[in-house]
């Protein structure tokens, strides 16, 4: 092989290499990111250490929904993964573990088996009685915010101490966890 032909090919695969490395890049920064699981907060639908894919561009294209899981930056200069229970306008409440979102009852299947070993042991609701205007000092949800909330509601630092998160402070949505390998798959 000539001087000119090796040349030519390490240019070649440098080339190749620099797109590869763009590429993981913009979609790394721009369409998807990996986050881990700090904390015991969306318990037991999150363990702490699980690994995630932050979906960063599904919420350009529409907002948040109801139940989505969310990453978003708290006020505390960390982000947070928490469950997205009111939407802009919504009257949120909890009354004897059940939730009310503008005055109907809502089910909530993730947290199902949660509260039956909780009534199992005689332990009382999972999530204590409140309304909106208790931890917000608003009736409803602005609009552009989100009222969130963790899963494990007795140990989750969320929207009933942080207040609402505004749509601009939320990184994406969340579902695919894929480490550890025994828990790949989708979140509920």
């Amino acid at each position: 092989m000539t001087e000119k032909k090796k040349k030519n090919e390490l240019w070649e695969w440098t080339k190749v290499l620099l797109i590869a490395f763009g590429l993981a890049a913009l979609i790394r920064y721009l369409l998807f990111t990996p986050i881990v699981v700090d904390g015991e907060s969306m318990m037991p639908t999150l363990e702490d250490g699980d690994r995630m894919i932050v979906n960063k561009i599904g919420y350009t294209i529409g907002g948040p929904k109801r139940f989505d899981i969310v990453v978003f930056h708290a006020p505390e200069r960390k982000d947070y993964i928490k469950r997205v229970i009111g939407l802009p306008g919504d009257h949120v409440e909890y009354r004897d573990d059940q939730l009310y979102i503008n005055g109907e009852p809502y089910d909530e299947p993730y947290l199902d088996e949660y509260k039956a070993a909780l009534n199992g042991l005689s332990e009382g609701p999972l999530t204590e009685d409140f309304t909106l205007e208790d931890k917000i000092q608003r009736s409803t949800v602005p609009e552009g915010h989100v009222f969130v909330m963790g899963d494990n509601r007795r140990y989750s630092k969320d929207s009933r101490h942080i207040g609402v998160i505004p749509y601009d402070e939320i990184i994406g949505n969340t579902s695919l966890i894929f480490w550890p390998i025994d828990d790949f798959g989708l979140a509920r």
